[in-house]
């Protein structure tokens, strides 16, 4: 640049040349930088800024100096050669990569390291559609390569009518039956020997990324045999193949998860039978039972007073006696009381699937369960050959204790009572992972949920692994060793001194009080004043005006283009269709302007987990921004907590009964909550699933810039394996623990708790097997934190082992030490309870909330699929997110208006919903919506004395 003459030129060279380096380009004739840029250069060579204009009305000079940067510093033209190379560069990308946004900033980074400059809009658009034709291309070629004549008039026999039926045999397969019974679990296997006589294998879903793999499959899904025949036949063939294999896999899985339901639904209605028995037995025995107890009086009274027995014995009414000892015997057998002979008495309803079902499927397992398969063979052989009894030797190592009186009468092993034993064993041990099953994603060997052995010595090798713990096993211990004596100590002299927060700690046992409201009492008029203030809104305008200030429905794209919606009001209508509970067909109906065809498209191609997600990170991280929210707190606490949703039409023959919640079926909405009320993640789970399970995967697979360190959860979200997991990825867990007086303290070999928490304490921690264990369970940290697998898929079968193996025993050591930590921190530290407290008390506010806006169809989950039930859970936490945003930009407004102080404010929640209308006809109404940086008027306060 100094070499060069003129002040013109000398900036001119340095803005060509600057350009070049980024944003990568060269200037065209007669552009002229942006001001800031140029007067920044400007100043740099002590040039007036101005001077470029003369600059550039020199075109021959700036081509000139395109030659000779390009020739110094090594920059090229965008050329054939370039556009060849790019294309190939961007083929794997665009296997992967369906956003064109996204794809072109991956290519315009490649061509700034290669130093190519970039090219005009339209060559660039022409780049991406050639790469994605490509890609496209080879994905076919490579899902379809070696197909036989057979397997391809298979593939297109799918979309051909089944005869005297009006359905294809792809929607026959599609439309698999969901209610757990018997003649459905049938049915499944049906339609997994149709798609198994494809002859399609397995091994080429590994042939191309994941990514696309399931892109193709999820198209085959939701593309219509119709359209899909109209395709040609190499991507037909391809996308038919992908939905084959995807399809025997999700088959297989339905049919072990119904199988698992089944049996479990089963196990229930015994147990409940056979209490209703034996309350009725015992009212019918009463009498009997009072003549036995008399006659036994008798003999009692007679020993008492050294009375002869024999005299009192003469007394008896030996008929009635006799009677009476019969029918006690009737009270005390087994199948009186024991679930099992009920069960048993059931065996009719497993006839009816158990042959097809085990020579289904291929059955594997570790040396442990050796004797299960061998049974599980055995009574599939039978079910084979159509003979009746069983062999005279069989396992029995595997039947528990409680089975053995059942298996075993009299020597004998009977055989309806063996084969629901080996099926109720065969039932746990899939849960817990240590059977498997060949071409099953749910149901895998349990190490193969894990990063391979070998990758794992090579990341612990290269480098720190990501875990937010010490890694050396000695360290760790002697840190949390430290830690737990000093806990032991502070709160051994503060219990004695009499100073525990609101707790008593002494020889007569743990007092916890409740904690006192910390609520300012003027907040309650404050609220209400604020919220007298917010404008009155219609649910479809509110939503209006949230995307308008975050955009949030860009990130619902097409599934396969990657294209934004054309009708953005069309796609918030079906977006609010799953947040109310409405559904598309009711939705139709209210809604002017949109029709089922178009809604149900709409949901078919823009809706997704991941666009919900996106979509959600988007509003959160807008809400968090706001100085309102900051006064509710830092944005590094969270709590969660499960709601409880009843089941109803269809939906209920999937849904599970939790007792606990009464007796109809239903599912939960697991949800996480920041301590700025943002709901930064929910899910559905069964209703009698476990909690605990879950609350790792709400903090680790969010979408949003949150960075939790504390979480808290009531007594369900708790376990000793939570406890042991949450340090390695940096988060302290403070549960609500409601037994915590019934909870011991568990404390390192050689520790000593002292005299006063000598009545709280219990063995000690097995270190010795946990240092055994600790590089697996650095493992099995690592494969969550890479997303290799779920928290919650592994902690589901570690706690489902029917005897806990050493990977599950060494967590739940690592886990009684830490809660035995946090025990001690709750017992003295105060400000920890509050916090706690006021976590949970933010969640359950906004599950208020929640249950308000999922009002329609009685409130009740009437969907079928799992996948529209998830859907429905996370479009009404995308409404929740949408009104607590909208909330607290008013309530900003008002409550300055108002003027809150801020100790004041921090007490009133973003919450309340009696301002927004819910009901009515969903119309949009665009032109009403405000500016995205405007906002609609405070309401005036009426006046009660205003004529």
């Amino acid at each position: 640049v100094g070499r060069r003459r003129g002040d013109a030129t000398r900036l001119g060279f340095a803005m060509l040349l600057l350009t070049m380096r980024w944003p990568g380009r060269a200037l065209e004739a007669g552009e002229v930088p942006p001001a800031p840029v140029l007067a920044y250069v400007a100043q740099q060579l002590d040039i007036a800024p101005e001077a470029f204009a003369a600059y550039a009305h020199r075109d021959q000079t700036r081509r000139e100096h395109l030659v000779e940067i390009r020739r110094s510093h090594g920059f090229r033209i965008f050329d054939r050669d370039a556009f060849r190379e790019v294309v190939a560069f961007s083929i794997p990308i665009a296997q992967t990569i369906i956003h064109p946004g996204q794809m072109a900033g991956v290519i315009v980074d490649e061509l700034r390291r290669r130093q190519i400059l970039l090219p005009s809009s339209s060559i660039l658009e022409a780049v991406l559609r050639r790469a994605r034709q490509q890609a496209e291309q080879l994905t076919y070629e490579v899902l379809t390569n070696g197909l036989l004549p057979d397997t391809l008039q298979g593939l297109d026999d799918l979309l051909a009518r089944r005869s005297g039926q009006a359905t294809t045999w792809l929607s026959w397969l599609r439309n698999a039956p969901q209610s757990p019974a018997a003649r459905n679990i049938l049915r499944l296997i049906e339609r997994l020997a149709y798609v198994r006589a494809l002859g399609l294998d397995r091994a080429r879903a590994d042939m191309i990324p994941a990514l696309t793999f399931d892109r193709l499959a999820d198209e085959g899904s939701r593309i219509t045999p119709q359209h899909l025949g109209e395709l040609n036949a190499l991507r037909r063939h391809a996308t038919l193949a992908a939905t084959g294999i995807r399809l025997e896999e999700s088959l297989t899985d339905a049919a072990l998860t119904m199988f698992d339901k089944l049996l479990g639904s089963m196990a229930r209605r015994a147990e409940n039978r056979t209490r209703d028995k034996a309350l009725k037995t015992v009212r019918e025995l009463q009498g009997h039972l009072r003549t036995l107890t008399g006659s036994c009086r008798l003999l009692i009274d007679a020993r008492t007073k050294g009375v002869d027995f024999l005299a009192q014995i003469e007394a008896l009414d030996w008929q009635r006696f006799a009677v009476a000892v019969e029918q006690a015997e009737v009270l005390g057998r087994p199948e009186t009381v024991d679930r099992t002979a009920e069960l048993i008495e059931r065996h009719r309803t497993v006839k009816l699937f158990a042959g097809a079902f085990l020579n289904t499927f291929e059955f594997r397992g570790a040396g442990a369960v050796q004797g299960l398969l061998s049974a599980l063979a055995i009574i599939a052989e039978l079910y084979q050959t159509g003979k009746r009894r069983l062999p005279d030797r069989v396992p029995l190592r595997f039947v528990p204790s409680a089975w053995r009186p059942f298996v075993l009468r009299d020597g004998i092993v009977d055989r309806a009572a063996y084969e629901l034993c080996a099926l109720s064993q065969l039932r746990e041990r899939l849960r817990a992972g240590d059977i498997w099953v060949a071409g099953s994603r749910q149901f895998r060997d349990f190490d193969s949920y894990l990063i391979p052995p070998a990758t794992f010595a090579a990341l612990h090798e290269k480098g720190p692994l990501p875990l937010a713990i010490e890694t050396d096993f000695e360290r760790h211990i002697e840190e949390r060793r430290t830690r737990l004596d000093t806990a032991i100590e502070q709160v051994t002299i503060l219990a004695r001194q009499g100073e525990l927060p609101q707790v008593r700690l002494d020889e007569n046992g743990l007092i916890i009080s409740p904690l006192k409201a910390a609520t300012p009492p003027a907040t309650e008029i404050a609220r209400r004043a604020a919220y007298d203030r917010l404008p009155r809104v219609k649910i479809t305008d509110l939503l209006l005006e949230v995307d308008a200030w975050t955009g949030f429905s860009e990130c619902f794209i097409h599934r396969r283009s990657g294209r934004e919606a054309d009708d953005r009001n069309a796609l918030l209508t079906v977006i609010l269709a799953d947040g109310i509970n409405l559904g598309l067909t009711r939705m139709a109906e209210t809604c002017r302007g949109a029709s089922l065809r178009q809604l149900a498209h709409l949901h078919d191609w823009h809706i997704s987990e991941a666009a919900y997600g996106e979509a959600l990170g988007r509003l959160i991280d807008a809400h968090r921004a706001m100085p309102l929210a900051a006064l509710w707190g830092d944005g590094t606490t969270s709590s969660s907590d499960g709601q409880q949703f009843h089941a109803g039409g269809r939906g209920a023959a999937i849904g599970d009964i939790n007792a606990r919640s009464g007796n109809e079926p239903g599912v939960a909405f697991y949800t996480h909550v920041s301590d700025r009320y943002d709901p930064f993640a929910s899910r559905v789970i069964a209703a009698t699933a476990g909690e605990a399970p879950y609350v790792l995967d709400g903090l680790l697979y969010h979408q949003t810039g949150l960075t939790i360190e504390e979480h808290y959860t009531d007594t369900g979200g708790a376990s000793d394996h939570v406890f042991g997991l949450m340090p390695f990825f940096g988060y302290r867990f403070a549960p609500r623990l409601r037994d915590i007086r019934e909870r011991r303290l568990h404390l390192l070999p050689g520790q000593e708790s002292g005299q006063l928490l000598t009545g709280m304490t219990a063995e000690p921690i097995a270190l010795g097997h946990v240092a055994a264990h600790w590089d697996e369970l650095l493992r099995f940290a690592t494969s969550i934190r890479t997303g290799t697998v779920t928290a919650s898929a592994m902690l589901r079968r570690l706690s489902a082992y029917p005897r806990q193996n050493g990977l599950a025993l060494a967590l739940r050591e690592l886990g009684r030490l830490e809660r035995s930590i946090f025990m001690l921190d709750w017992l003295r530290d105060i400000d920890l309870r509050r916090r706690t407290q006021a976590g949970l008390n933010k969640g359950e506010a906004r599950n208020a909330l929640a249950r308000a806006l999922f009002f329609n169809q009685l409130g009740e989950l009437r969907d079928r699929r799992f996948e529209n039930q998830t859907y429905r859970a996370s479009g009404l936490n995308l409404l929740v997110a949408a009104i607590i945003l909208w909330n607290t930009r008013y309530l900003e407004m008002a409550l300055a208006d108002i003027a809150t102080p801020d100790e004041i404010a921090r007490h009133i929640a973003p919450l309340g919903w009696e301002h927004i209308s819910l009901t009515g006809d969903y119309s949009w109404n665009v032109e009403d919506r405000p500016d995205p940086d405007a906002l609609r008027p405070l309401r005036a306060v009426s006046s009660l004395l205003a004529a």
